[in-house]
């Protein structure tokens, strides 16, 4: 660790549940996941609690990239788009991701982001309901959702965008709300509200990307759902998201993004569109497949990741930073394991600081303005010493005053 020395003092005790350093390194030893932390590429001196951001980088992943790159697209050349499978990316990595989410075969199709996907889904659900004008969103959402919904709106004119905290969904054609916060890391109750907006006769659509790869999620009572694959899956930056349909409505439901490789028979360069059958009519355009090559590597570890050990380890692994830092700063996310995901959220008035002094001294969460410090806990590569580590250098950072030298005020383009 960066600026602590060999051992970093103690950081300040919010319960009599805190463990020490030696402890957590006992716990290290004992833990059933600790292999998975060598299928990871992370640098000397760094605690990366990231990520709910941008997840680490997989080992396999540049062989596999390579792969794509010299073998399949210099060796096969056009001819990859059969001989290397590249075609049939969207529907085949999409089998591959389905049980990470609760989803069966022919359920997920893989491709575009999530921006993509959300507008996807929310136009697909108010086409199957066409009597209902008022679609319901909730404002404090990742801005992407809710911005996706506003414009879907304004296209098709004539729609209320409701905010999710109101309640209200006896007149809604679709409800989109995340499974986690992005913000705070609170967790929503996915049967129970699933439940009361299908008690409404509305449509369900999960955003899942604050909680694919750091939970057991299950989508089988969802009308859809989309997500991402770059934070806790370790796809990398800007790979493809995902977008779940059930099967109950993949004859009706219509992808307003009618885009070739969507098309029943793509290769009949017809005139007209006519939607493929199944899952693949929500594909769009020509798959990117330098980014699937590189999620297919994530997706080789995930497919040997028992999810129930992953859920204990994120909940031992958050409880365990929020004892360590006790009433050092406010807690913005639930404090009860069972209402939150794997990140945990602090408020300081001077977040943005406080967090690139962290950073300077090698230990990795991202700011969310106006005041949110967030850490990220990724349970195949986080240590439990690296959470006491991490509690350590805030307690001094805040304890010294050291984000107050005059570097850390001026903002990068990414918080």
């Amino acid at each position: 660790m960066a600026s602590t020395g060999s051992s970093p003092r103690s950081p300040q005790k919010g319960s009599n549940r805190v463990l020490d350093r030696d402890r957590c390194l006992a716990l290290d030893a004992e833990d059933p996941l600790r292999d998975f932390r060598d299928e990871f590429v992370l640098p000397e001196g760094v605690v990366y609690l990231v990520g709910n951001s941008l997840g680490a980088l997989p080992r396999r992943t540049s062989e596999r990239v390579r792969q794509a790159v010299e073998d399949e697209w210099g060796g096969h050349l056009v001819g990859g788009w059969n001989h290397a499978g590249w075609y049939a990316q969207p529907l085949t990595t999409g089998d591959r991701l389905a049980p990470l989410i609760g989803a069966g075969p022919g359920q997920v199709v893989v491709g575009n982001t999530t921006s993509i996907a959300i507008y996807q889904a929310v136009a697909a659900a108010t086409r199957l309901r066409p009597d209902r004008r008022v679609i319901v969103s909730d404002v404090r959402n990742f801005p992407t959702d809710h911005y996706m919904v506003q414009g879907l709106a304004r296209t098709l004119g004539g729609y209320e965008v409701r905010d999710f905290a109101e309640g209200r969904f006896d007149d809604a054609a679709v409800v989109l709300l995340s499974e986690v916060d992005y913000r705070t890391g609170a967790r929503h109750d996915v049967p129970a509200v699933t439940a009361r907006v299908h008690a409404a006769e509305a449509l369900m659509v999960w955003d899942l990307c604050h909680s694919v790869g750091a939970m057991e999620v299950d989508v089988s009572m969802a009308d859809f759902a989309v997500g991402c694959t770059y934070k806790y899956l370790n796809a990398g930056p800007g790979a493809p998201a995902f977008l779940y349909v059930n099967p109950r409505h993949q004859a009706a439901a219509e992808n307003v993004l009618s885009g070739w490789n969507g098309h029943a028979e793509p290769f009949a360069f017809e005139r007209d569109y006519r939607p493929a059958e199944g899952i693949r009519r929500f594909a769009v355009g020509t798959p990117h497949v330098l980014s699937f090559a590189a999620l297919e590597a994530a997706l080789d570890v995930w497919e040997r990741v028992p999810m129930r050990q992953v859920r204990a380890k994120s909940v031992a692994l958050t409880s365990l930073f929020i004892d360590l830092v006790g009433d050092a700063l406010e807690l913005a996310s639930p404090r009860e394991a069972a209402e939150r995901g794997s990140q945990v959220s602090l408020y300081h008035p001077d977040g943005y600081p406080v967090m690139r002094a962290l950073i300077d001294r090698g230990v990795h969460g991202d700011f969310r303005a106006p005041d949110i410090l967030r850490f990220g806990f990724a349970p195949l590569y986080t240590r439990f010493v690296d959470v006491y580590d991490a509690a350590a250098v805030l307690a001094e950072v805040l304890d010294k005053e050291l984000w107050r030298e005059e570097k850390y005020a001026q903002r990068l383009a990414v918080t």
